[in-house]
């Protein structure tokens, strides 16, 4: 069997979209050699490499924004309270770091995840963050696992930074949001799924100070993103058709999940063909 390398990339709510792309991995009865995920991606990454399925993971999603036997769009059209505001504990000082801490966000995922450590994984797995002050990239892939994923999605003022060591760790969105560079070198396949999407909004519009915010770092990621792929291109670059879709969403989740599974098939159809091709004969005339 062909080894796969996966890299999911970050985007706060629109990682609902990378379930599809799991998805197609539990159907065909594979499962990738190595993750890498940025933020979002490692969350996802991290529960899917701790032997979660695809559909564990869309349960585990229906438990963290409403009660049992909700359905999103009950919680969309107010039938539900949002339960994940039962997860946020906002971080009240003088001096805020953040406005939200992560305690109970990542306790939530601590009980889920099958894995303290990166060593008991079931899939290899690599978490990307960002070393605020010295403006580099850390990558995480052994120790403990959830302070790594903690700091991997600490976007800027909305969650507190993590200290590691002498780090102050923030979102590696700002250094690496769709980290597929980071895959094995062994890999034979390489897949990376970038979850930016797209805006309707005309492009005269003057933004808001939150879109000013927001939509900077997202100019930023994607630059950042394409210059990533021209130096190291892959297999499959999927980019989910998502459309006005923030952040800080979580409430459209199964917007965000049936925009994801656009893309669905024509993923599935691009890996099978992928894994019917015989491996070339010199395997360094494949590109990086």
């Amino acid at each position: 069997m062909k080894k796969i390398g996966l890299a999911l990339g970050g985007g706060g709510a629109k990682g609902f979209a990378h379930i599809p792309i799991l998805e197609v991995f539990d159907e065909l009865g594979i499962k990738p050699y190595c993750i890498v995920g940025t933020s979002i991606g490692s969350i996802l990454g991290a529960l899917y490499a701790s032997g979660h399925s695809a559909a564990d993971i869309v349960e585990m999603t229906k438990q963290l924004i409403a009660p049992r036997n909700a359905s999103f769009k009950s919680i969309i059209r107010g039938k539900e309270l949002f339960r994940a505001l039962n997860l946020i504990d906002p971080h009240f000082s003088l001096k805020p770091q953040g406005l939200l801490k992560g305690e109970k966000f990542l306790g939530y995922l601590y009980d889920q995840m099958n894995a303290n450590t990166f060593e008991e994984l079931s899939i290899p797995f690599k978490a990307v963050a960002t070393d605020f002050w010295r403006r580099k990239q850390v990558v995480f892939e052994s120790g403990n696992l959830l302070p790594a994923v903690r700091a991997s999605m600490a976007i800027p003022y909305v969650f507190t930074p993590v200290r590691i060591n002498d780090q102050v760790l923030v979102d590696g969105g700002l250094v690496n949001n769709v980290p597929h560079d980071l895959l094995s070198a062994k890999c034979d396949i390489r897949i990376a799924v970038d979850i930016m999407g797209e805006w309707s909004i005309p492009k005269t519009k003057t933004p808001s100070p939150m879109d000013a915010i927001f939509h900077s770092y997202e100019v930023m990621q994607d630059a950042i993103a394409g210059t990533k792929l021209r130096s190291y291109p892959v297999d499959i670059y999927m980019r989910p058709p998502l459309m006005d879709i923030g952040v800080l969403d979580f409430y459209k989740a199964d917007t965000i999940y049936e925009q994801g599974l656009a893309a669905k098939d024509d993923f599935k159809r691009k890996l099978e063909q992928l894994l019917s091709k015989k491996r070339p004969k010199i395997g360094w005339l494949r590109g990086k």
